[in-house]
Order: structure tokens, then C-alpha cells, then sequence
């Protein structure tokens, strides 16, 4: 228990750096210099909330359940803290790792098809997967719903990464923007269904809170993807006049 306590108060205090900061490349301007130092803060506490997501996760598997006493049913517990905060986890990291990849190699995307990367997408898809049987195991339909989401991403992901065909050059700030937003859906649905519980126990299967980040997330994701295309197509100016 003392161990958990402790990787709980280094969760905690790395989530809020990570979820205070997540709203500062949104509303700054992109490429700038406070979008990018917003961005390194956010991804940074992301990353360590991530890590120690997946410590607790391990603990609450193989640990005593009585840390959420409002939990009666084990494999209910096993399932919401348990597989699915780990998957969480590594669904967090990936969205990072994946999100700071595409822009350091939006010159050459075929660097992202290294074993490097397969493999951080590969444990995404394998958590979500085995979250979602779990899940459909216990009957806890939220538990399918969110691995499906993850797994759906990472078939993005590679379809960008694997296509044949080189995309327009900007193709990556679309890929930048669902991906480090696709972390800020994982992190804040692991805060509001996992964190939150521990002040307001009877809301721990409230769907509103489940889907709240989902909601949010992709109507920023449709934003940003729907201004990227109209920013690289820019406004018809008309038949250019005859040179003199």
C-alpha cells in the first residue's frame, strides 16, 4: 500500500502538469515558440503520468482490491483498475510517442515503419484488444468502447505510415494534431473514470464521464483537421491576370 500511495502522489502531481498544460499548444499559435514549450510540458507530464498508470495498473492486478471499496465485484476491479488503466497507460504514451514522431520525421515517413515504432503501436493494440475481451467478459460495454477507439487510431496511424503513395507535404500537422489530442482524450478519460472516483464513488459508472473526453476530443480533432485543409488549399484568388 505505501508503494501504491507513493506512485499515486507521482501520478497525481505528473497528470496535472500534463493536464493543466495540454490547453496551451491549443489555444497558441502553431509553431510558435509558446505552442512548442506548452507542447514539451505537456507531452513530459503525459509521458510520466503514463508510466505510472502502468506501475499501478500491475499493483492493482496482483494487489489487494480494498483501495476502491465501492468496487465490490474482483473482476470488475481488475478490469477498471487493472487492465484498463494499463491500457490507458500505454494508449497514452503511444498517442505521445506517435505525435512527436510525425513531426520529426515529416521529411522521411518511412523512418516511422522501424521496429522502433511498430512496436510501441503493436502494445497499443494488444492492451486495447485485451481490454476490450475483458471487458466484454464482464459486460462493461465503456471498456469495448474505449479499446475500440484506440485500436481505430493506431489503423490510422499506419495507414499514414504505410501508404504507398507519398501524401500532400502538410499531411503531418493532421497527424501531429489527432494524435497528441487523441493523449489528451486517453489521459482525461483515465483521470475522470480512474482519479476522480475517489471523490465521487457513485458517479464511477456514470457514462457521461467516460465520454465527456471522447466528445471533446474529436470535436477538436474534426476543428483542427477541417482548418488544416482550408489552410492548405487557402482561399481561391481568381484567374491571374495576363502578364504585361
Amino acid at each position: 500500500m505505501a508503494l501504491f500511495e507513493a506512485l499515486v502522489v507521482l501520478h497525481v502531481a505528473t497528470g496535472a502538469v500534463g493536464l493543466t498544460a495540454f490547453w496551451g499548444p491549443i489555444v497558441t499559435r502553431k509553431g510558435a515558440a509558446k505552442h512548442r514549450k506548452w507542447g514539451r510540458a505537456t507531452c513530459y507530464g503525459f509521458l510520466g503520468a503514463g508510466a505510472l498508470a502502468i506501475a499501478m495498473a500491475l499493483l492493482s492486478l496482483y494487489g489487494p482490491e480494498h483501495r476502491h471499496p465501492e468496487v465490490t465485484d474482483r473482476a470488475l476491479y481488475e478490469g477498471l483498475f487493472g487492465w484498463m488503466m494499463l491500457y490507458l497507460g500505454v494508449l497514452t504514451i503511444g498517442f505521445v510517442d506517435y505525435g512527436l514522431a510525425v513531426v520529426r520525421h515529416r521529411s522521411d515517413r518511412r523512418a516511422l515503419r522501424s521496429a522502433r515504432y511498430q512496436a510501441m503501436i503493436a502494445a497499443v493494440v494488444i492492451s486495447g484488444a485485451w481490454c476490450g475481451i475483458y471487458g466484454f467478459r464482464v459486460g462493461h460495454p465503456l471498456m469495448m468502447l474505449v479499446a475500440f477507439i484506440g485500436i481505430v487510431a493506431m489503423l490510422i496511424q499506419q495507414r499514414y505510415i504505410w501508404r504507398k503513395v507519398d501524401p500532400p507535404r502538410t499531411t503531418y500537422i493532421g497527424e501531429h494534431f489527432r494524435a497528441l489530442i487523441g493523449m489528451g482524450i486517453s489521459a482525461y478519460t483515465a483521470f475522470l473514470s480512474v482519479g476522480l472516483i475517489r471523490l465521487i464513488p457513485e458517479h464511477v459508472f456514470n457514462p457521461l464521464i467516460w465520454a465527456g473526453p471522447s466528445v471533446i476530443g474529436v470535436s477538436l480533432i474534426l476543428y483542427f483537421t477541417i482548418k488544416g485543409k482550408r489552410t492548405a488549399t487557402g482561399p481561391s484568388s481568381g484567374p491571374r491576370p495576363h502578364p504585361q
